[in-house]
């Protein structure tokens, strides 16, 4: 029963994606992002181009699916996808052109790297990306598409892995359990001992400027 409910769930997340998958000379790929929020780190996109068959059970939202289980999922995602990317841009360039089009950049250097003719995406929200593929927005699209879902599992396993290593480096700040997210315990840190080279500049200007 359990299997059969997993099954369901998985064919109405690819529906969209069938809707791509069924076209003749259609290629599709999913996009998404992970980290434009965090106080630290680089904001990381994945891009991958899943095949329609086998879809992968528990794939899904990546925010969705406890660490364990993204792990495990990250390695089978690369193991079935045709092709998977991703692609970081860093704090540094981050404060330099702003959040937004950080992120954009980091969507084109992914969709870059492609080697398979991608001739339709489907993204996560985001609109007016410079790549050489139809652009699909969808709104929460990581809850609504297969394609997404397998592209922000890949960008947040590896975004997570980074931060724990981080945490390893400045173990003051919590890195490891809020991945440069804005928790208590790291508001706290970067007010005790100022902030570390991985920390976004641009978004605690406001912390300094109001002592």
């Amino acid at each position: 029963m359990a299997k059969m409910r997993e099954q369901e769930r998985l064919l109405a997340l690819s529906e969209r994606d069938r809707a791509f998958w069924t076209q003749d000379g259609v290629i599709l790929a999913g996009m998404d992002e992970v980290g434009r929020g965090p106080l630290a780190g680089p904001v990381v996109v994945g891009c991958v181009v899943m095949p329609p068959e086998p879809l992968l059970e528990y794939v899904n939202d990546s925010k969705k699916v406890t660490e364990k289980r993204r792990e495990a999922l990250y390695d089978r995602i690369l193991e079935t996808a045709i092709e998977a990317h991703t692609a970081w841009v860093w704090p540094d360039v981050i404060d330099e052109i702003n959040i937004l089009e950080a992120t954009k950049k980091a969507f084109a250097e992914a969709f870059g790297k492609m080697k398979t003719p991608v001739t339709d995406v489907l993204i996560d929200a985001l609109t007016g990306l410079a790549i050489s593929a139809r652009q699909h927005p969808l709104i929460h699209g990581d809850a609504l598409s297969y394609s997404i879902a397998a592209a922000s599992i890949v960008a947040k396993v590896e975004r997570d892995r980074y931060m724990i290593e981080q945490d390893k480096l400045y173990p003051a700040y919590g890195f490891a359990r809020n991945k440069g997210y804005g928790t208590k315990e790291h508001m706290e840190a970067i007010r005790a001992y100022g902030m570390t080279p991985i920390h976004r500049r641009s978004f605690l200007k406001k912390l300094y400027e109001n002592g």
